[in-house]
Protein backbone atom coordinates (compact mmCIF):
# COMPACT_ATOMS: atom_id res chain seq x y z
CA UNK A 1 0.00 0.00 0.00
CA UNK A 2 1.81 3.66 -0.89
CA UNK A 3 0.24 6.70 -0.37
CA UNK A 4 -1.14 9.89 -2.62
CA UNK A 5 2.60 11.28 -2.96
CA UNK A 6 3.78 7.77 -4.78
CA UNK A 7 0.89 8.22 -7.44
CA UNK A 8 1.64 9.08 -10.90
CA UNK A 9 -0.38 11.15 -12.68
CA UNK A 10 -3.78 11.49 -12.38
CA UNK A 11 -3.80 14.44 -10.48
CA UNK A 12 -7.69 15.84 -10.77
CA UNK A 13 -8.93 12.50 -9.07
CA UNK A 14 -5.51 12.57 -6.34
CA UNK A 15 -7.19 16.33 -5.68
CA UNK A 16 -10.81 15.88 -5.55
CA UNK A 17 -10.09 12.99 -3.06
CA UNK A 18 -7.62 15.29 -1.33
CA UNK A 19 -10.17 18.48 -0.62
CA UNK A 20 -13.24 15.89 0.31
CA UNK A 21 -10.72 15.02 3.30
CA UNK A 22 -9.58 18.60 4.19
CA UNK A 23 -13.25 19.69 3.95
CA UNK A 24 -14.54 16.77 6.03
CA UNK A 25 -17.02 16.09 3.06
CA UNK A 26 -16.00 12.08 2.41
CA UNK A 27 -19.20 10.65 0.58
CA UNK A 28 -20.08 7.01 1.53
CA UNK A 29 -19.06 6.27 -2.03
CA UNK A 30 -16.71 6.60 -4.46
CA UNK A 31 -16.14 4.64 -8.21
CA UNK A 32 -13.23 4.58 -9.58
CA UNK A 33 -13.31 3.58 -13.49
CA UNK A 34 -10.22 2.63 -15.95
CA UNK A 35 -7.88 -0.26 -17.49
CA UNK A 36 -6.29 -2.67 -15.19
CA UNK A 37 -3.14 -1.29 -14.23
CA UNK A 38 -4.40 2.57 -14.19
CA UNK A 39 -3.46 3.06 -10.64
CA UNK A 40 -7.34 2.82 -9.07
CA UNK A 41 -6.40 0.12 -6.54
CA UNK A 42 -3.26 2.41 -5.61
CA UNK A 43 -5.23 5.73 -5.10
CA UNK A 44 -8.09 3.56 -3.25
CA UNK A 45 -5.47 2.25 -0.58
CA UNK A 46 -3.94 5.83 -0.36
CA UNK A 47 -7.54 7.34 0.24
CA UNK A 48 -8.20 4.57 2.97
CA UNK A 49 -4.94 4.84 5.11
CA UNK A 50 -5.48 8.83 4.78
CA UNK A 51 -8.98 8.22 6.17
CA UNK A 52 -7.65 5.99 8.86
CA UNK A 53 -4.33 8.43 9.71
CA UNK A 54 -4.27 9.51 13.07
CA UNK A 55 -2.70 12.62 12.23
CA UNK A 56 -5.43 13.84 10.09
CA UNK A 57 -4.02 15.09 7.03
CA UNK A 58 -4.30 14.88 3.13
CA UNK A 59 -2.19 11.79 3.31
CA UNK A 60 -1.42 9.17 5.70
CA UNK A 61 1.96 9.96 7.83
CA UNK A 62 3.09 6.67 7.19
CA UNK A 63 4.12 6.80 11.10
CA UNK A 64 0.98 6.15 13.41
CA UNK A 65 -0.24 2.57 13.99
CA UNK A 66 -2.67 3.20 11.86
CA UNK A 67 -0.66 4.06 9.14
CA UNK A 68 1.75 0.92 9.75
CA UNK A 69 -1.39 -1.37 9.61
CA UNK A 70 -2.46 0.31 6.58
CA UNK A 71 0.56 -0.08 4.81
CA UNK A 72 0.82 -3.72 5.55
CA UNK A 73 -2.72 -4.72 4.40
CA UNK A 74 -3.30 -5.43 8.27
CA UNK A 75 -5.88 -2.77 8.90
CA UNK A 76 -9.04 -3.93 10.90
CA UNK A 77 -10.99 -1.16 9.21
CA UNK A 78 -9.94 -1.62 5.80
CA UNK A 79 -11.64 -4.17 4.01
CA UNK A 80 -10.75 -5.93 0.93
CA UNK A 81 -13.57 -7.90 -0.74
CA UNK A 82 -12.90 -11.58 -1.51
CA UNK A 83 -13.96 -12.92 -4.53
CA UNK A 84 -15.11 -16.55 -3.63
CA UNK A 85 -15.70 -17.79 -7.57
CA UNK A 86 -13.68 -17.16 -10.46
CA UNK A 87 -14.57 -14.14 -12.18
CA UNK A 88 -18.01 -13.75 -10.37
CA UNK A 89 -18.85 -11.66 -7.37
CA UNK A 90 -21.46 -13.32 -5.49
CA UNK A 91 -24.55 -12.25 -3.63
CA UNK A 92 -23.19 -14.45 -0.82
CA UNK A 93 -19.84 -12.54 -1.26
CA UNK A 94 -21.62 -9.07 -0.37
CA UNK A 95 -23.60 -10.38 1.83
CA UNK A 96 -21.40 -12.19 4.30
CA UNK A 97 -18.18 -9.62 3.75
CA UNK A 98 -20.31 -6.22 3.98
CA UNK A 99 -23.91 -5.79 4.28
CA UNK A 100 -23.34 -8.58 7.76
CA UNK A 101 -20.36 -6.68 9.04
CA UNK A 102 -20.75 -3.22 8.31
CA UNK A 103 -22.82 -2.32 11.23
CA UNK A 104 -19.97 -3.20 13.62
CA UNK A 105 -18.55 0.08 14.51
CA UNK A 106 -14.91 0.57 13.26
CA UNK A 107 -12.43 -0.39 15.81
CA UNK A 108 -11.00 2.28 17.52
CA UNK A 109 -10.83 4.27 14.21
CA UNK A 110 -12.45 7.53 12.27
CA UNK A 111 -14.22 5.43 9.39
CA UNK A 112 -14.88 1.88 7.92
CA UNK A 113 -13.79 0.89 4.67
CA UNK A 114 -14.45 -1.40 2.12
CA UNK A 115 -12.63 -2.01 -1.28
CA UNK A 116 -14.27 -3.78 -4.47
CA UNK A 117 -11.91 -4.51 -7.02
CA UNK A 118 -13.19 -5.78 -9.94
CA UNK A 119 -16.89 -4.34 -9.21
CA UNK A 120 -18.14 -5.10 -12.58
CA UNK A 121 -18.17 -8.58 -11.64
CA UNK A 122 -21.01 -8.56 -9.32
CA UNK A 123 -23.83 -10.32 -10.59
CA UNK A 124 -27.42 -8.55 -10.67
CA UNK A 125 -28.34 -10.29 -7.02
CA UNK A 126 -24.74 -8.84 -5.75
CA UNK A 127 -25.52 -5.51 -6.80
CA UNK A 128 -28.85 -5.67 -5.28
CA UNK A 129 -27.51 -6.32 -1.97
CA UNK A 130 -24.90 -3.36 -2.15
CA UNK A 131 -27.80 -1.06 -3.02
CA UNK A 132 -29.67 -1.81 0.28
CA UNK A 133 -26.81 -1.46 2.25
CA UNK A 134 -25.53 2.04 0.06
CA UNK A 135 -29.16 3.31 0.50
CA UNK A 136 -28.97 4.03 4.34
CA UNK A 137 -25.12 3.38 5.52
CA UNK A 138 -23.71 4.26 9.13
CA UNK A 139 -22.27 7.39 9.01
CA UNK A 140 -18.55 6.01 9.36
CA UNK A 141 -19.11 3.53 6.39
CA UNK A 142 -16.98 4.53 2.96
CA UNK A 143 -17.22 2.21 -0.20
CA UNK A 144 -15.20 2.52 -3.21
CA UNK A 145 -15.69 0.38 -6.14
CA UNK A 146 -13.20 -0.17 -8.68
CA UNK A 147 -13.72 -1.10 -12.03
CA UNK A 148 -13.06 -1.29 -15.69
CA UNK A 149 -16.81 -0.06 -16.95
CA UNK A 150 -19.21 1.22 -14.55
CA UNK A 151 -21.86 0.65 -17.66
CA UNK A 152 -21.94 -2.62 -15.88
CA UNK A 153 -23.43 -1.55 -12.66
CA UNK A 154 -26.63 -0.79 -12.21
CA UNK A 155 -27.65 3.34 -12.78
CA UNK A 156 -29.12 3.23 -8.91
CA UNK A 157 -25.55 2.17 -7.49
CA UNK A 158 -23.76 4.58 -10.34
CA UNK A 159 -25.83 7.56 -8.87
CA UNK A 160 -25.06 6.75 -5.69
CA UNK A 161 -21.26 7.45 -6.13
CA UNK A 162 -18.96 10.09 -6.40
CA UNK A 163 -17.41 9.21 -9.87
CA UNK A 164 -13.62 9.80 -10.60
CA UNK A 165 -11.80 8.44 -13.96
CA UNK A 166 -8.88 7.49 -14.36
CA UNK A 167 -7.23 9.40 -17.45
CA UNK A 168 -4.19 8.21 -19.60
CA UNK A 169 -0.72 9.37 -17.98
CA UNK A 170 1.67 11.19 -20.73
CA UNK A 171 4.12 9.33 -22.28
CA UNK A 172 7.11 11.24 -21.25
CA UNK A 173 6.21 10.51 -17.53
CA UNK A 174 5.53 6.85 -18.16
CA UNK A 175 8.89 6.45 -19.63
CA UNK A 176 10.72 8.44 -17.38
CA UNK A 177 9.56 6.36 -14.41
CA UNK A 178 10.43 3.41 -16.43
CA UNK A 179 13.82 4.53 -16.95
CA UNK A 180 14.39 6.41 -13.29
CA UNK A 181 12.47 3.73 -11.14
CA UNK A 182 12.95 0.66 -12.77
CA UNK A 183 16.16 0.96 -14.31
CA UNK A 184 14.62 -0.04 -17.84
CA UNK A 185 16.78 0.91 -21.08
CA UNK A 186 15.94 4.06 -23.10
CA UNK A 187 14.52 2.19 -26.20
CA UNK A 188 12.83 -0.84 -24.04
CA UNK A 189 11.01 2.34 -21.81
CA UNK A 190 10.57 3.63 -25.45
CA UNK A 191 8.30 0.78 -26.67
CA UNK A 192 6.47 -0.14 -23.39
CA UNK A 193 5.37 3.07 -23.04
CA UNK A 194 4.31 3.18 -26.74
CA UNK A 195 2.47 -0.06 -26.12
CA UNK A 196 0.60 0.72 -22.84
CA UNK A 197 -0.92 3.59 -24.18
CA UNK A 198 -0.89 5.58 -21.05
CA UNK A 199 -1.44 3.04 -19.01
CA UNK A 200 1.55 3.08 -16.37
CA UNK A 201 0.88 -0.43 -14.41
CA UNK A 202 0.52 -1.78 -18.43
CA UNK A 203 3.78 -0.61 -19.37
CA UNK A 204 5.54 -1.03 -15.72
CA UNK A 205 4.23 -5.18 -16.38
CA UNK A 206 5.56 -5.43 -19.79
CA UNK A 207 9.36 -3.97 -19.06
CA UNK A 208 9.65 -6.81 -16.85
CA UNK A 209 7.90 -9.79 -19.03
CA UNK A 210 10.18 -11.82 -20.86
CA UNK A 211 6.67 -13.16 -23.08
CA UNK A 212 6.51 -9.91 -24.34
CA UNK A 213 10.43 -9.26 -24.96
CA UNK A 214 10.01 -12.56 -27.37
CA UNK A 215 6.89 -11.47 -28.90
CA UNK A 216 8.25 -8.31 -29.47
CA UNK A 217 12.10 -10.20 -31.42
CA UNK A 218 9.33 -12.45 -33.27
CA UNK A 219 7.27 -9.38 -34.56
CA UNK A 220 10.56 -7.86 -35.42
CA UNK A 221 12.27 -10.78 -36.96
CA UNK A 222 9.15 -11.12 -39.49
CA UNK A 223 8.67 -7.03 -40.17
CA UNK A 224 11.96 -6.93 -41.14
CA UNK A 225 12.03 -9.20 -43.57
CA UNK A 226 8.22 -9.08 -44.66
CA UNK A 227 9.16 -7.95 -48.42
CA UNK A 228 11.15 -10.83 -49.20
CA UNK A 229 9.95 -14.06 -47.89
CA UNK A 230 8.66 -17.08 -49.76
CA UNK A 231 5.59 -18.52 -49.56
CA UNK A 232 6.77 -21.33 -47.30
CA UNK A 233 8.44 -18.52 -44.86
CA UNK A 234 5.01 -17.25 -45.31
CA UNK A 235 3.66 -20.51 -43.83
CA UNK A 236 6.26 -20.58 -41.17
CA UNK A 237 5.35 -17.03 -40.43
CA UNK A 238 2.02 -18.14 -39.71
CA UNK A 239 2.17 -21.14 -37.50
CA UNK A 240 4.63 -18.84 -35.12
CA UNK A 241 2.07 -16.17 -34.54
CA UNK A 242 -0.82 -18.66 -33.76
CA UNK A 243 1.50 -20.20 -31.14
CA UNK A 244 0.08 -16.41 -29.25
CA UNK A 245 -2.90 -16.80 -29.77
CA UNK A 246 -3.57 -15.98 -26.16
CA UNK A 247 -1.56 -12.59 -26.88
CA UNK A 248 -2.24 -12.07 -30.41
CA UNK A 249 -3.38 -8.36 -29.92
CA UNK A 250 0.19 -8.25 -28.68
CA UNK A 251 1.55 -8.87 -31.78
CA UNK A 252 -0.89 -7.03 -33.74
CA UNK A 253 0.01 -4.07 -31.86
CA UNK A 254 3.13 -4.22 -32.47
CA UNK A 255 2.76 -4.72 -35.81
CA UNK A 256 1.28 -1.64 -35.96
CA UNK A 257 3.86 0.72 -33.98
CA UNK A 258 6.55 -1.02 -36.56
CA UNK A 259 4.44 0.67 -39.32
CA UNK A 260 4.20 3.49 -37.74
CA UNK A 261 7.83 4.08 -37.08
CA UNK A 262 8.00 3.46 -41.12
CA UNK A 263 5.25 6.00 -41.57
CA UNK A 264 7.37 8.54 -39.48
CA UNK A 265 10.41 7.94 -40.94
CA UNK A 266 9.51 8.35 -44.17
CA UNK A 267 7.64 11.95 -43.53
CA UNK A 268 10.69 13.06 -41.13
CA UNK A 269 13.82 11.17 -41.58
CA UNK A 270 14.33 11.30 -37.68
CA UNK A 271 15.19 8.59 -35.85
CA UNK A 272 14.80 9.95 -32.61
CA UNK A 273 10.97 10.09 -32.96
CA UNK A 274 10.93 6.18 -33.77
CA UNK A 275 10.12 3.85 -30.66
CA UNK A 276 12.29 1.10 -32.76
CA UNK A 277 15.05 3.03 -32.46
CA UNK A 278 17.53 0.43 -32.47
CA UNK A 279 15.75 -1.07 -35.93
CA UNK A 280 16.40 2.26 -37.54
CA UNK A 281 18.39 0.33 -40.69
CA UNK A 282 15.17 -1.60 -41.84
CA UNK A 283 12.71 0.90 -40.84
CA UNK A 284 14.60 3.26 -43.07
CA UNK A 285 14.79 0.35 -45.84
CA UNK A 286 11.39 0.10 -46.02
CA UNK A 287 10.50 3.34 -45.44
CA UNK A 288 12.44 3.86 -49.49
CA UNK A 289 10.53 0.59 -50.49
CA UNK A 290 6.88 1.77 -49.64
CA UNK A 291 4.40 4.48 -50.45
CA UNK A 292 2.70 6.71 -48.26
CA UNK A 293 -0.62 5.08 -49.31
CA UNK A 294 1.04 1.36 -49.19
CA UNK A 295 2.46 2.27 -45.76
CA UNK A 296 -1.49 2.69 -44.71
CA UNK A 297 -2.63 -0.04 -46.34
CA UNK A 298 -0.38 -2.14 -44.11
CA UNK A 299 -1.75 -0.56 -40.98
CA UNK A 300 -5.15 -1.08 -42.67
CA UNK A 301 -4.50 -4.85 -43.31
CA UNK A 302 -3.48 -5.49 -39.02
CA UNK A 303 -6.41 -3.83 -38.09
CA UNK A 304 -8.79 -5.51 -40.82
CA UNK A 305 -6.96 -8.95 -39.61
CA UNK A 306 -7.62 -7.98 -36.02
CA UNK A 307 -11.25 -7.26 -36.19
CA UNK A 308 -11.57 -10.29 -38.46
CA UNK A 309 -10.18 -11.97 -35.45
CA UNK A 310 -12.52 -10.46 -33.06
CA UNK A 311 -15.59 -11.77 -35.04
CA UNK A 312 -14.45 -15.31 -35.06
CA UNK A 313 -12.99 -15.72 -38.74
CA UNK A 314 -10.13 -18.53 -39.27
CA UNK A 315 -7.28 -17.15 -37.71
CA UNK A 316 -4.73 -18.92 -40.37
CA UNK A 317 -6.96 -17.04 -42.96
CA UNK A 318 -7.32 -13.59 -41.19
CA UNK A 319 -3.42 -14.04 -40.79
CA UNK A 320 -2.35 -14.95 -44.52
CA UNK A 321 -4.40 -12.12 -45.79
CA UNK A 322 -3.07 -9.43 -43.92
CA UNK A 323 0.84 -10.88 -44.57
CA UNK A 324 0.11 -10.90 -48.08
CA UNK A 325 -1.28 -7.80 -48.26
CA UNK A 326 1.33 -6.33 -46.32
CA UNK A 327 4.02 -7.96 -48.63
CA UNK A 328 2.34 -6.57 -51.74
CA UNK A 329 3.01 -2.86 -50.23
Amino acid sequence: MAGFKNVIGHESVVESLQNALMLDKVSHAYLLEGEDGSGKMTIAEAFAMALQCEKGGKDGCFECPSCRQALTRNHPDIIFLQQTKEKVISVDDIRHQINETIAIKPYGNKKKVYIIEHAERMNDAAQNALLKTMEEPPEYAVVLLLTTNKELLLSTIRSRCVALQMHPIPDERIAEYLQNVLGVSEEQASLCTAFAQGNLGKAANLSGSEDFMEIKLSTVQLMKRIHEIDLYELTQAIKQITEYRLRITDYFDLMTIWFRDVLVYKATSDANKLVFRDEVYDIKKQASLSSYEGIQNMITAVYVAQTRINSNVNLELSLELMLLTIKEN
